[in-house]
């Protein structure tokens, strides 16, 4: 059976390509609205599975998609990383010059904030990269630009005016794969990796002791996340994501020891551990936007 991935955002985000990386050119997606449209599509089976940002190496966490990974019980398949290079996008036979307002994803935006000033651009927030393509074409204002990515600006059919005009070229974000509960665990030859969500006991060094069943057992942890626990103020739930597959002897001993330290403990997945493209780094000193003559 085919896939047919969710994704948050119109055709041709970055959301997108991650999918078609993760699950080949030939899947079926499913373009939603918001992060929860994304996951209920899966939940209520309209799609099969979904791909959602978990973090970007210059924004941070999407915090949304942390909560929602507690809340709807899906479990976390895989991994990919998307370089993310950002583009001005306006109608076509619009120029640099006719743009007063440029709109996008507020995350677009923020890292896009130095290019913005530059040239005096109004931001107007959006609710996709892509989405922001869209809405300039229907507009068809040469005023109106837009911030996505390459792919969106030849599926609409716009132009692009600048590209590479991100504030730091280093701009990464990861994504998730997420399936139903229950699926079958994807195994590598390659590294693996396990997030987990717990909550410790509020006491006295508690996050400490908790910790201390990985870095006991050297076990790398390659990331953590704290979010606040509705109706529980000051308390926490945590992620982390950690080296190893829930197979291997020497983790289940460490979940063992966490679980007797914590009032909650879940796999949220154990997956394939995506290789950084670090070949696709490119040096960023003395680089400037390229602008379309």
């Amino acid at each position: 059976m085919q896939s047919i991935a969710a994704f948050q955002g119109e055709r041709g985000a970055f959301s997108e390509q991650a999918a078609r990386q993760l699950l080949g050119n030939d899947s079926d997606v499913l373009p939603c609205r918001t992060f929860d449209d994304v996951f209920d599509a899966v939940v209520s089976h309209q799609a099969s599975c979904a791909v959602v940002p978990i973090e970007n190496s210059l924004a941070g966490s999407v915090l949304r998609n942390y909560e929602l990974l507690a809340e709807r019980g899906l479990s976390i398949g895989g991994e990919t990383y998307v370089r993310i290079e950002l583009c001005l996008i306006g109608i076509p036979g619009a120029c640099l010059d006719d743009v007063r307002t440029v709109s996008s994803h507020p995350v677009a935006l923020a890292q896009c904030q130095r290019y913005l000033a530059q040239h005096s651009f109004e931001a107007a927030a959006a609710y996709d990269t892509a989405g922001s393509v869209k809405s300039i074409m229907e507009r068809g204002v040469k005023s109106d630009a837009a911030i996505a990515g390459a792919t969106a600006s030849e599926l609409y059919g716009a132009e692009i005016l600048a590209s590479g005009i991100e504030d730091h070229h280093q701009n990464y974000t990861r994504f998730l794969l997420l399936e139903p509960a229950g699926s079958a665990q994807r195994h590598s030859e390659g590294a693996m990796k396990t997030t987990l969500l717990f909550r410790t006991l509020n006491r006295p060094g508690a996050l400490f002791r908790a910790l201390a069943a990985f870095a006991l057992r050297d076990i790398d942890m390659s990331k953590i996340e704290s979010r606040p626990i509705e109706g529980s103020p000051w308390e926490y739930s945590f992620y982390v994501d950690v080296a190893g597959s829930t197979s291997d002897a020497v983790l289940r001993r460490a979940i063992a020891h966490l679980e007797e330290m914590c009032e909650t403990v879940r796999v949220l997945g154990s997956y394939p551990a995506a290789d950084f493209p670090a070949g696709q780094r490119e040096p960023v000193a003395g680089r400037e936007p390229i602008t379309a003559k």
